[in-house]
């Protein structure tokens, strides 16, 4: 049985298992029984799992942060197209993002839930946020941007300050780039290692998922019962929402206005491109379906699909940029944290810059996304809550992602000065 549909049978069950015990207990003699069996039991082994997410953060954004940027050392030798190629992927990220926020302000569907159930909840995980990688304290302030040079980059590791790591691993990434091949090597190969080394890891964590949200959901619904699983089928809703309207609305606008095509038969020829990212959810996957359509469908010039297409499988994510933001926001409504402009526009920073940072694998974004609510105070153990319905959203942002590498390709070949029409 494929991992996905373990991890939803996981969910089911823990939440089925939750609201029977719930119903079952409540106002009875029992109730405290059931308590300590959660909070020695199931709530243990369901920390654990998520702890085990966490590890690998830290050497997760240091080995795709410094790749990618050391990556981006040929961006000189390619010029104008690195150039073209790289604000696309950032204006279209930060644009999503921002969709998904707006989106999130205006249904808010983790509001409606009962305010002593959101007081419980906070109340029940409240130890894990505070000082929660130390951006809930205060906003957008002087402080924070001496913090985001480490004195000691080992400690800011220890202490789970996220820029300052983010800030190391941009600088190593810098410094690659300014190194002759020969001196660069060795790091660049004990970079790409680690790199291979965590996914391995998120892997094999990721194949005990199925009983880490079992525990989680059945201790979340045994002490709260049902309110929680209606405010996750709204949200839901509001994600694949926002993704749909980015993908047929945003895009077909930003093809027609900014890539001078005719959105319709963009649209038409990338048809199998994001019928494959659906159905894999892996950027990665798709790389080779996006390539041939690139070049055999939508004519684009060889140099700039062979450059900007692989560099967008990993880089230009704007479907999980959206994802991140929207649930962040939706977790900090179902806990109660109200989130100021200046923390959501931190939210908006951290989804664009770890976008970058995702593995191309399906639950690739689950340990960053963990990172940024961190970083806001939201508690991280929220995450659970959204764990069993994340296949469902990962096929729906995957597609937004690969179709967000097509829509920077031909705008790059717009702006490199060819022709669309002639190959």
């Amino acid at each position: 049985m494929p991992l996905h549909t373990r991890i939803l049978l996981g969910l089911a069950a823990g939440a089925l298992a939750g609201i029977a015990t719930n119903l079952a207990v409540k106002g009875t003699a029992l109730q405290p029984t059931v308590a300590e069996f959660v909070r020695l039991a199931t709530e243990p082994l369901g920390r654990m799992w998520l702890s085990a997410l966490i590890m690998v953060v830290i050497p997760l954004i240091l080995s795709t942060l410094s790749l990618g940027v050391a990556g981006l050392g040929n961006l000189r030798t390619l010029g104008r197209i690195g150039a073209i190629a790289l604000l696309s992927f950032l204006g279209l990220t930060a644009l999503s993002t921002t969709l998904g926020l707006t989106v999130m302000n205006v249904f808010e569907p983790g509001r409606g839930m009962d305010p002593t159930v959101t007081a419980q909840l906070m109340e029940a995980y409240k130890g894990q946020t505070e000082g929660a990688m130390g951006l809930s304290q205060g906003a957008l302030s002087i402080d924070l941007l001496v913090k985001i040079v480490p004195r000691n980059p080992v400690k800011a590791a220890a202490d789970g300050d996220m820029l300052a790591i983010i800030f190391f691993a941009l600088m190593v990434g810098v410094a690659l780039t300014q190194l002759p091949p020969e001196r660069s090597a060795p790091m660049l190969a004990f970079l790409e290692s680690l790199g291979h080394v965590t996914v391995s890891i998120i892997e094999l964590v990721m194949k005990v998922a199925p009983v880490g949200v079992f525990c989680l959901i059945y201790s979340v619904t045994a002490r709260f019962g049902f309110d929680l699983l209606l405010s996750l089928l709204r949200y839901v809703l509001t994600v694949v929402g926002s993704l749909a309207l980015f993908q047929f609305v945003a895009y077909p606008l930003i093809v027609k206005l900014v890539a001078g095509r005719d959105p319709m038969e963009f649209m038409r020829k990338a048809r199998v491109v994001m019928l494959t990212a659906f159905s894999t959810s892996s950027s990665n996957a798709t790389l080779p379906t996006t390539m041939r359509v690139g070049r055999e469908e939508l004519g684009l010039r060889p140099e700039v699909a062979g450059f900007v297409l692989p560099l967008g499988a990993t880089m230009n994510m704007n479907g999980t940029a959206l994802f991140e933001g929207a649930t962040v926001l939706f977790l900090a409504q179902v806990f109660g944290v109200d989130l100021t402009l200046g923390q959501q526009l931190v939210v908006v920073m951290m989804s664009v810059i770890t976008a970058i940072g995702v593995a191309g694998i399906p639950g690739g974004s689950i340990p960053l996304l963990m990172m940024v609510l961190g970083m806001v105070g939201v508690p991280m153990e929220g995450i659970a809550i959204i764990l069993g319905v994340d296949r469902i959203l990962d096929m729906c942002r995957t597609t937004l992602n690969v179709t967000g590498d097509l829509v920077t390709a031909t705008i790059v070949q717009r702006f490199e000065g060819a022709d669309p029409g002639h190959h």
